[in-house]
């Protein structure tokens, strides 16, 4: 008996010690560019776009969880397995493709940092960039990743208990809440908010960083019956980080609707975002808000560099190594286009949600290789998909086709 409770105990301290690569990817859903589409979302349309939260909450899960099967069975990172596994031509499409939606995620993440900065000190938005830009790339240099980790676990922590609490300051409409975080309801006017969403939440570079970073824990799992363990424990580690995450990002819609909609206030500013924290901070909420607005594009801005400089690595066929110069240029060419586009915008908030309906479009050119790859006993030998985790891949990755073409007409004004 009592071998028993300490083969339990020391079963649940690894699982403890397991914990945290989920919530370094959740930071990349909780960036500015959710904060834009979130309030956008809440103030535009009351609670109806909550459900696409919720599906893309679902969605993500599944999907986060395939990639870091993928890093885990085969010791490989998304990006390295697509480079060994397809042809030239494809990666280049792969890999072009998910380094713009890189750029695009750390176009919002650094302009989330510098209007945070700007709104507290009142240095221009443009020079706030740079400065952002080189405390980004200072902390990605010094490749601590548990250090980090525990960074954005206490910063999620934060900022989910300030909007949790605001739910029960606000005093919202909940069944109609409830009603809007399951039923499905969409129309012309509003898919392109919703796809801003989708893109915030399910964002292609998070499959290639999750892929890579559970690498580091330094875990063995040299026998199949490890690798299940720590397939156990990653989708834990994942469905917790991730719940967390989708509770933080309604709690925004139905603060942002409750503050904004129920009041007539139409919002075309990131700053005037700063009121959705009124009710808990009075007269500070506009400190609060940009300091929150300031962590939050600093902690998401390491996440879109680190995933840069996996992408850029494991595509050119080199070893994904943080200190290494291949790794350094990715992370490089990933932050510095998105500092320069910033120094030229002239509508941020636009920007914002812009950044995150690219994310959207470029989905379907990392969820195809993705399911191409874990449904193959090539790759994945015994730990391929079985037939429900295809069935899944393929209805999320219809899903996802399906909206950006509901976008696409949109843009060419069909109605529906």
């Amino acid at each position: 008996m009592i071998e028993k409770l300490k083969k339990r105990f020391a079963i649940d301290i690894e699982l403890l010690g397991y914990l945290g690569p989920g919530f370094l990817v959740t930071v990349g859903f909780i960036d500015p560019g959710n904060w834009a589409t979130n309030i956008a979302a809440g103030s535009s349309f009351n609670y109806a776009l909550l459900w696409v939260v919720s599906l893309s909450t679902l969605m993500l899960i599944f999907l986060q969880h395939m990639a870091a099967h993928l890093g885990i069975v085969t010791g490989e990172c998304l990006a390295e397995a697509c480079r060994r596994h397809f042809p030239a031509w494809a990666n280049w499409l792969f890999g072009v493709s998910i380094m713009a939606a890189c750029i695009a995620t750390a176009l919002a993440t650094f302009l989330g940092a510098a209007i945070g900065l700007m709104l507290l000190t009142g240095i221009p938005v443009a020079a706030s960039a740079v400065i952002a830009g080189v405390v980004v790339l200072t902390l990605v240099s010094v490749q601590k990743y548990d250090s980090i980790e525990h960074l954005i676990i206490a910063f999620i922590s934060i900022i989910g208990f300030c909007y949790l609490i605001e739910i029960f300051i606000v005093k919202p409409d909940l069944p109609m809440a409830a009603a809007g975080a399951v039923i499905p309801t969409i129309d012309s006017g509003s898919i392109f908010i919703a796809m801003g969403i989708l893109g915030a939440v399910v964002m292609p570079h998070n499959l290639y960083l999750h892929s890579e970073v559970i690498q580091r824990r330094n875990w063995s799992a040299s026998t199949p019956e490890r690798k299940r363990r720590l397939l156990r424990y990653e989708f834990l580690d994942t469905l917790l980080a991730m719940g967390a995450g989708w509770l933080i990002n309604c709690a925004m819609v139905v603060v942002a609707a409750a503050v904004f909609f129920r009041n007539g206030v139409s919002v075309d500013d990131v700053a005037q975002a700063g009121e959705t924290l009124r009710p808990l901070a009075g007269n500070l909420s506009g400190a609060v808000f940009a300091a929150a607005l300031l962590c939050a594009g600093i902690s998401s801005s390491i996440t879109a560099c680190l995933a840069g400089g996996t992408v850029f690595t494991g595509f050119l066929g080199k070893e994904v190594v943080p200190h290494r110069p291949w790794f350094r240029t990715g992370v490089f060419i990933t932050a510095a286009p998105a500092i320069v586009l910033i120094i030229f915008l002239t509508d941020s908030y636009k920007a914002l949600i812009w950044s995150q309906v690219v994310l959207s479009l470029q989905l379907p050119l990392t969820i195809i290789p993705l399911i191409i790859l874990t449904r193959s006993r090539r790759v994945m030998g015994e730990f391929a998909n079985g037939r429900y985790e295809n069935l899944l891949m393929y209805i999320c990755g219809a899903i996802i086709i399906g909206l950006n073409g509901l976008l696409l007409l949109s843009f060419m004004g069909v109605k529906f």
